[in-house]
């Protein structure tokens, strides 16, 4: 099973650790993107702050963040798992799961990044702010400069088994799963159900909690149906649509009562 998730608009601090080695990372398919992207982002954000904070749509009150990408190639690095913090994260509750879920997390778990295409809970890498929906001067639309290179890498990482998609739109305009690959993947929707609507705070808190009861639980589903009967033993209301033809994901909806 393979797990794609959205990073945090927030980060922890990096801390003293090492800095970052970007050759360490895993999927190394996608270094010559991620050098790409960190080489101008380092480089805007060191020449011209106010530039800088246009292009990444920072507030006043977020400038701060310019100086952090100004200085990422000598900051200190922590595991992902981490860095990202957050509503989806602090449910998912990577630091509080034995070890055995710790190891399926290392395994499965793959947080897109604006900056970093894509990455694993353990990977180190420094805080840093560069959403996927920046636009740099150069490279252009980050979504569209990881396409390429996530077609080439990401249905080897996909294995054969189960690919759960919990990523936002604008982390899912970076990759789509085509052809058999897409057949196995499920994306998931949390939907209040009085309403019948997305609370965003809700469904990232949800979207949290089943992949931390998928991972506890140690259950691997295959594939989209089975995924819909584990998260039916884990006590979730679910309903699914498969797809009307082939190459297309299964859609899931979650339906949670109360709001928390």
């Amino acid at each position: 099973m393979l797990v794609l998730l959205p990073p945090s608009e927030g980060k922890a601090n990096s801390g003293r650790g090492a800095p970052l080695k970007p050759d360490s990372l895993s999927l190394p398919g996608l270094t010559g993107a991620r050098e790409a992207v960190l080489g101008e982002l380092v480089e805007l954000c060191a020449a011209d702050e106010e530039k800088a904070r246009e292009v990444l749509g920072l507030s006043e009150g977020l400038r701060g963040e310019i100086a952090k990408n100004a200085g990422l190639r000598t900051a200190g690095a922590r595991p992902a798992g981490e860095i990202y913090t957050g509503v989806l994260y602090d449910a998912l509750g990577l630091a509080s799961l034995d070890a055995a879920a710790k190891r399926r997390a290392a395994r499965s778990l793959l947080v897109f990044s604006g900056l970093w295409g894509a990455v694993r809970v353990t990977d180190r890498i420094p805080s840093y702010r560069c959403s996927m929906g920046v636009r740099l001067p150069g490279l252009g639309a980050l979504a569209g400069h990881w396409r390429a290179p996530m077609d080439e890498v990401l249905p080897e990482a996909a294995g054969d088994g189960l690919v759960l998609d919990l990523r936002s739109a604008a982390y899912a305009a970076a990759w789509k799963p085509k052809g058999e690959v897409a057949g196995r993947t499920a994306t998931v929707r949390v939907l209040h159900a009085p309403t019948r609507k997305v609370v965003s705070h809700f469904n990232k808190a949800t979207k949290g909690r089943i992949v931390r009861g998928l991972l506890s639980a140690g259950i691997a589903p295959k594939n989209p149906a089975a995924l819909v009967e584990a998260l039916r033993e884990l006590g979730y209301e679910v309903e699914a649509q498969a797809p009307g033809r082939a190459g297309r994901p299964w859609a899931l909806d979650v339906l949670v009562e109360e709001i928390h």
